[in-house]
């Protein structure tokens, strides 16, 4: 019996905490006219409304709205997917329920200047539909503009938490760059708190090379807001091969990165100054005399001798020797 996978039947509400998603989907998407079913649409024309169904991984069309089977060919990848890994076992899966009951929840796309269409929502179901040997998908086409697609690409991902750290720090940092949105306005667009936001673009202030580990999933998120604790920025690269060479756990490299902070030790020898000849003279006389180390310490005439004695023996003889008339 083949299984439905997410993308392809309803599933249960999730936790409070993600429904802050769901509605910002849907302020994302105006309201638009009804667009004709048929085999295809034109570009030109507008779109329905999408209802975000909130507290769910789905997008469900809003009643009355119109479906229409798009050829997967004339469909252009989404020019804002910040997700570059698509797990070939879920494909698969996803491909085989799509075989048995077709692709039950529609993609959503617009139409650009070439009357293609850019997809926005549904890249996992695009592929899997190619894959299960399909020619055309049910699609909603949308008349949005370049930042609503960007907004509504980056929540739909973050809603099925398919981003890794690396992805999601890009994410908000396109919306940053390209839209000029602060953090608390992407914030608010992605139902993430303004520190959450600030939190995923420190990330790309780490060496390139720490940010493919990330990428490859062989550092996580809380692994890297360890490393950017580095007080000497040239250390992250080495300690974060360390990391991923020995498999090290959160909290056995926040002690290395702490050793790191540290500040340096005194260890450096004090620097001893020179005696004067006849100091140096005087001390080496004594030792010959008494038979033991003698050290000392002059500055303009005024200073200590330290003689050292290493047995009672030693101690008589010196005594015997200073007393003597």
């Amino acid at each position: 019996m083949t299984t439905v996978t997410a993308e392809n039947a309803p599933v249960e509400k999730t936790a409070d905490k993600r429904r802050a998603l769901g509605r910002g989907l849907d302020s994302l998407l105006p309201a638009g006219p009804r667009v004709v079913a048929g085999t295809a649409v034109s570009p030109a024309a507008s779109s329905p409304k999408v209802h975000a169904d909130v507290g769910t991984h789905t997008m469900q069309p809003h009643p009355g709205d119109a479906v229409v089977r798009i050829p997967l060919d004339q469909i252009d990848e989404n020019p804002y997917q910040t997700r570059r890994n698509f797990e070939a076992s879920a494909l698969k899966e996803l491909s085989e329920s799509i075989r048995t009951n077709g692709v039950v929840q529609p993609i959503v796309v617009r139409a650009n200047a070439q009357r293609r269409y850019d997809l926005i929502l549904g890249e996992r179901r695009c592929r899997a539909a190619k894959l299960a040997g399909e020619t055309a998908i049910p699609a909603i086409v949308r008349q949005v503009s370049n930042q609503q697609a960007a907004e509504m690409t980056i929540v739909e991902n973050l809603q099925r938490q398919d981003l890794n750290c690396l992805e999601q720090a890009q994410a908000f940092a396109r919306l940053s760059r390209d839209f000029g949105l602060t953090q608390e306005q992407i914030g608010q667009r992605t139902g993430c708190s303004r520190e959450s936001v600030s939190n995923y673009m420190r990330l790309l202030k780490l060496p390139p090379e720490v940010q493919e580990f990330l990428g490859s999933g062989e550092l996580g998120f809380s692994e890297a807001r360890v490393l950017l604790q580095l007080a000497d920025p040239s250390l992250i690269p080495d300690v974060a091969r360390h990391a991923v060479a020995s498999k090290i756990s959160v909290a056995q490299l926040t002690e290395i990165v702490e050793r790191y902070n540290l500040p340096p030790q005194e260890n450096e020898p004090k620097t001893v100054p020179q005696l004067d000849p006849n100091v140096r003279d005087a001390q080496r006389r004594l030792e010959q005399s008494l038979g033991c180390k003698v050290k000392i310490s002059d500055r303009k005439g005024k200073g200590k001798i330290v003689i050292q004695y290493s047995s009672l023996e030693d101690f008589d003889r010196v005594l015997e020797a200073l007393t003597a008339k």
